[in-house]
């Protein structure tokens, strides 16, 4: 029998485990002189328990992520009732009697999985049937699914971009396309946030460089940490001057944006004026899974050569049987969109009247707290006054640009964002963020 392979010696100092969980920074973690694996593990996990112990990260909850929802206490154990504003479920898609009709019909046709990829025995005709009406509300010629929004960020550029090819890309866009760099042999080129000189001095510089160069141009809708929305019929002009195709990560604009619910490129009267359209699942339809829409041409070829579509199972028929069921609630119901927007407005107009620091563009709603703040504790006291909300700190964001992270539902109440604005008025009174 062979030896075990040698192990490097753990590092013998004691280990302050709270002192780590207090000090701990993402930096330490990747510097290059850890011994090992286990000590870089053993390092980091203090912090992560200490933040699942406040509450900070992983509230389990005990029911659909609805606009009251029950979750387990992390300190006592006790499950308790709290208006959900941390939720991406932002038409309430997750827990909508005829969305959860459809899925038990997708189960009782289709049941549970198909056991394969999409090209081989992984499309059903209720894929094929989802595929439609997403490239009908994108206004494209045809769509496919992938397992996953990441996976279809991962794919389509992996895919379309070469040696020699250039994406140009917001800096603000999702991990999940800053991976797809990493994976990629393309160059990617950088363009300060919703800047658009900076966007035209880049794309003049990489044409005078490589003229005849497939370029892309990629964009979010709606970007997840600020709310803010992408000066899209701008960038749509700089990308044909450029002869550069548009992409658009629209995962927080479909069902938020347009006076229909289909997206970004509906609320700037731009449908079918985008050459690559990207969405996901896990926002207004409350699952997982995401899309690419486009050309005919471009989704044939995205079938063949996206690795993250081809060689990924194909979404269970349960899940795609919910989307259409949110797809076809959206068609009948647009005024479900407005109440979100209503909602919103108002939340937004009362917090600013508080003294809160936010801004208000869409459905996501950052409340600024001040960096000597400490958010955990923050974060913590509203969930003890009845209120889920999301904190975001360093590294997710700047130092000095901590957050609350409200996203709102079209499904709350007057009454429970009144309630939602007490506690607040409270909290931030308590903890000196607001004038008492």
């Amino acid at each position: 029998m062979q030896d075990p392979a040698p192990r490097l010696d753990r590092p013998t100092e004691s280990i302050d485990r709270s002192a780590m969980a207090e000090n701990f920074t993402t930096e330490e973690l990747f510097k290059p002189d850890w011994e090992t694996i286990e000590a870089k593990a053993e390092y980091f996990s203090p912090y992560f328990r200490q933040m699942l112990a406040d509450g900070f990260i992983m509230r389990e909850l005990q029911g659909p992520a609805a606009h009251r929802v029950p979750v387990k206490e992390p300190q006592s154990g006790r499950i308790v009732e709290v208006l959900m504003l941390g939720s991406n479920n932002y038409l309430g898609f997750a827990n909508e009697p005829s969305v959860i009709e459809r899925t038990i019909d997708a189960v009782r046709r289709f049941g549970a999985g198909c056991g394969g990829p999409p090209l081989l025995n992984g499309t059903t005709a209720l894929h094929r049937e989802l595929e439609a009406k997403l490239a009908a509300m994108k206004k494209c010629e045809d769509a496919l699914i992938y397992s996953s929004g990441y996976a279809a960020n991962v794919g389509w550029a992996t895919a379309i971009l070469g040696r020699g090819d250039v994406l140009v890309y917001d800096a603000l866009n999702h991990a999940s396309l800053f991976d797809a760099m990493r994976m990629g042999r393309f160059e990617a080129v950088p363009f300060a946030h919703n800047d658009l000189d900076d966007l035209r001095k880049k794309l003049m510089e990489v044409r005078y460089r490589r003229p005849y160069t497939n370029v892309v141009v990629c964009v979010e809708g709606v970007y997840s940490m600020d709310g803010d929305v992408a000066p899209l019929p701008e960038i749509r002009a700089l990308a044909s001057k450029y002869g550069a195709l548009l992409a658009i990560d629209d995962a927080h604009g479909t069902g938020v944006l347009g006076e229909k619910g289909h997206g970004t490129a509906e609320h700037f009267g731009l449908e079918g004026q985008i050459d690559i359209v990207m969405g996901t699942f896990s926002k207004i339809f409350a699952v997982t899974g995401g899309f690419i829409a486009g050309s005919r041409e471009l989704v044939d070829y995205l079938r063949f050569f996206s690795r993250s579509y081809m060689f990924s199972a194909s979404l269970p028929p349960p899940v795609v049987g919910t989307v259409l069921g949110g797809i076809e609630f959206l068609e009948k119901h647009p005024e479900r969109v407005r109440q979100l927007h209503e909602n919103t407005k108002y939340f937004a107009d009362a917090l600013r009247g508080l003294g809160y620091d936010l801004t208000c563009h869409t459905a996501i709603l950052p409340i600024f707290i001040p960096p000597f703040v400490n958010i955990r504790g923050m974060v913590s006291r509203l969930h003890q006054e009845g209120v889920f909300v999301n904190g975001i700190s360093y590294p997710a964001v700047p130092k000095n640009r901590q957050r609350l992270r409200i996203s709102m539902m079209a499904t709350m109440t007057r009454e429970d964002l009144d309630l939602a604005i007490e506690a607040f008025r409270r909290v931030g009174t308590e903890f000196g963020v607001l004038k008492k």
